[in-house]
């Protein structure tokens, strides 16, 4: 007996008299979160506008995913805003302020998923909404969080903001999510000094100091054990000025 033809809403289906193949469901392979309390307005803002870049976006088997390639710049231009960055030792305003963060959510959620990581740098300091070793510092266009999918179908990102939290998960058809554990092996940790500058009566804090880390971190994929990187952040000294 041929195959029934029926058409519905416009589009045409056949329905065949035989068992039709099972399709494995979609299912999250890796997710992460990272908190956003105590983030500034702008640096929202701009986490926001290029969660929505990355969003939706599809990563083909065997196919390498470049965070700077698909958010690009963050000018002006494109809506960004100026936030707070650490620079030179200090907290400095600048243009994207607030979007390695997004691309820090991504890189552990790809960790958590069994991507392969092609290329990914640490801040300079230690950024606080993460564990040293876990972050992905980017600057368009030079320095780039590259990950890659490992598996033989098509994987989906799907990033938001729910409930004051960046949430990035990392969507497709595989018939079994990894088991993936991260451990972390802390070298050093350094303590910040207080450094006053000048001198009378006013006192201003100029910089909030952050302690520095020496740190290795590893991910654990069933028997496999993988060392991601080494990390090493300086020591951001807390400044306070007198006047």
């Amino acid at each position: 007996m041929k195959p029934i033809p029926i058409i519905a809403c416009g589009l045409i289906a056949v329905i065949g008299l035989g068992f039709a193949a099972k399709e494995t469901p979609e299912q999250t392979i890796g997710e992460y979160t990272t908190s956003l309390r105590g983030r500034e307005a702008n640096q929202r803002h701009n986490a926001s506008l290029c969660l929505q870049k990355i969003d939706g976006k599809w990563i083909a088997p065997g196919e390498e995913f470049s965070f700077n390639d698909t958010v690009g710049s963050w000018s002006r231009d494109q809506g960004y805003r100026r936030a707070p960055v650490s620079f030179g030792g200090q907290l400095v305003d600048a243009w994207g302020g607030g979007v390695c963060q997004s691309s820090t959510t991504l890189y552990n959620a790809a960790l958590m998923a069994g991507f392969e990581i092609v290329e990914r740098n640490p801040h300079h300091y230690a950024p606080n909404y993460v564990d040293p070793g876990r972050d992905a510092a980017v600057a368009f266009p030079n320095i780039d969080l590259v990950i890659k999918n490992p598996y033989k179908t098509r994987v989906r990102i799907s990033a938001r903001i729910h409930r004051d939290q960046i949430e990035i998960k990392l969507e497709g058809a595989i018939k079994e999510a990894p088991q993936v554990v991260i451990e972390q092996r802390r070298l050093k940790k350094s303590a910040p000094a207080m450094i006053t500058v000048g001198e009378g009566s006013q006192r201003r804090v100029r910089n909030i100091g952050k302690p520095g880390f020496e740190v290795e971190t590893y991910r654990l994929i069933g028997d496999q054990k993988e060392l991601l990187s080494r990390d090493s952040y300086p020591v951001m000294h807390s400044v306070v000025e007198r006047s």
